[in-house]
């Protein structure tokens, strides 16, 4: 198997298909991304191909002293930063989301939570956002998010320290 440097290469000399190649090595990570962020299979899908388009246009760009992942995270990170920007004020609650008068939907109140979870993400300071996005969407390491943000290892810790503090004050105040 190519590795994605290699095919970056390969893709800036002309070839085509070694683009194709570079969405397939990364297309579910990048989807899995936006799903655990939007919950929505539609705006995922419209999230990964932004991200791929943007890919596409700047990828003669890449500078090879970093990992590509890396390179990859920072444009999933902004575009959901937009993404979440865009959609901050907008409602997600749709009529057949309301439970009928006497019953109780024990999963309504899960959507419920993570809709007020994702607005209260939103509104943190841009810093924290982007931290708390890439540690609780996909997990990553301090190390990682250093790299992906421009940050210190110390820095990230301290925004997601603060974003965290920040999202609990807001969630059982509400």
């Amino acid at each position: 198997m190519i590795d994605d440097k290699e095919l970056i290469r390969k893709f800036t000399s002309g070839d085509e298909k070694a683009f194709d190649q570079i969405v397939q090595n990364n297309l579910n990570n990048v989807f899995g991304f936006f799903m655990k962020i939007t919950r929505d299979e539609m705006a995922a899908e419209d999230l990964t191909q932004d991200v791929f388009l943007k890919l596409y246009k700047n990828l003669k760009n890449f500078r090879y002293e970093s990992n590509f992942l890396t390179y990859l995270y920072r444009i999933n990170s902004n575009t959901a930063n937009s993404w979440i920007t865009r959609n901050k004020w907008k409602g997600m609650l749709h009529l057949e989301q309301i439970a009928e008068e006497g019953k109780y939907d024990q999963k309504n109140d899960l959507e419920w939570t993570r809709q007020e979870l994702w607005e209260e993400i939103a509104k943190l300071p841009k810093k924290q956002r982007k931290v708390v996005i890439l540690r609780v969407t996909d997990g990553l390491s301090y190390r990682d998010i250093s790299e992906i943000t421009g940050m210190s290892e110390g820095t990230a810790k301290v925004n997601f320290h603060h974003g965290l503090k920040r999202l609990k004050e807001k969630l059982n105040n509400d």
